[in-house]
């Protein structure tokens, strides 16, 4: 069985951390690197610049390169990436992958451009979901409550240009269920797998260990992402894994990686 990865995420505003609950109301909950450092366990991390694309700015490359000297498990960045250069600036920093989420929705042939010179590896689609009328629909500008839209695109229609234009990941945040702790939104999740050919990251509502067991067993998702949980210290990642373990899914160990 390929292993599953455990992912905290870290939610950037004004140079600090934050989580909010369904992209709404973010309290602070710590500092960059502070944050960074507590979890050598994972198997990678995620920073997302939340408001750098309502805001029309990329996200700050001084603290990429503070967090590539600070930590020795691959990293993602998002915020804001518009362009081939702009991410070139974000990966020679440090990064091993970009996301990329407002930008491609406005510029899907942005995918293409970057997966062309980086490779589809480093190339992450971040797709907000929000159930509507029992189907799915991708928001963009979600950074701030105020900004939020829907752009009336399915999240399964997204899913498949995406992939066809060259991603090499999607991470699905479920914004019905993101920050609430009741679990990950298995039928979301289950439904759009099906036919999506590139890794699938699951994001939203992991309130306990159990839950990364239940979207691990019931959906083909390679990784797992959370935040709060992690943050405000609920779930230690050591035990997590070895909790995993016991119920026969596999997760990587950190001295396993080669650097």
């Amino acid at each position: 069985m390929l292993a599953k990865r455990i992912i905290p995420c870290l939610d950037i505003r004004d140079g600090r951390v934050v989580k909010g609950v369904q992209f709404k109301n973010h309290e602070d909950v710590g500092g960059i690197l502070e944050l960074s450092n507590k979890y050598k366990e994972a198997d990678e991390l995620v920073f997302y610049d939340i408001t750098a694309s309502t805001e029309g700015r990329v996200v700050d490359k001084t603290w990429v390169e503070k967090v590539a000297q600070t930590i020795n498990i691959p990293f993602c960045v998002a915020g804001g990436i518009k362009s081939i250069d702009q991410a070139k600036k974000i990966l020679n920093n440090g990064a091993d992958k970009v996301s990329i989420n407002t930008p491609a929705l406005t510029n899907p042939k942005l995918i293409e451009q970057l997966a062309h010179e980086f490779g589809s590896q480093a190339i992450v689609i971040g797709i907000d979901s929000f159930a509507i009328d029992k189907d799915y629909y991708v928001f963009s500008h979600t950074g701030k409550e105020s900004t939020q839209k829907n752009t009336g695109l399915k999240t399964k229609d997204w899913i498949q240009t995406v992939q066809n234009l060259g991603a090499g990941e999607v991470v699905i945040n479920c914004m019905n269920q993101d920050g609430l702790r009741k679990g990950y939104d298995i039928s979301q999740l289950q439904y759009l797998q099906t036919d999506c050919d590139i890794p699938i990251v699951a994001s939203g509502g992991a309130g306990k260990k159990e839950d990364f067991l239940d979207v691990f067993l019931k959906t083909n998702v390679t990784g797992a992402l959370a935040a709060s949980i992690f943050h405000k210290q609920k779930l230690d990642i050591s035990e997590l894994k070895n909790f995993l373990l016991k119920n026969n899914v596999s997760t990587r160990e950190v001295k396993n990686y080669v650097f």
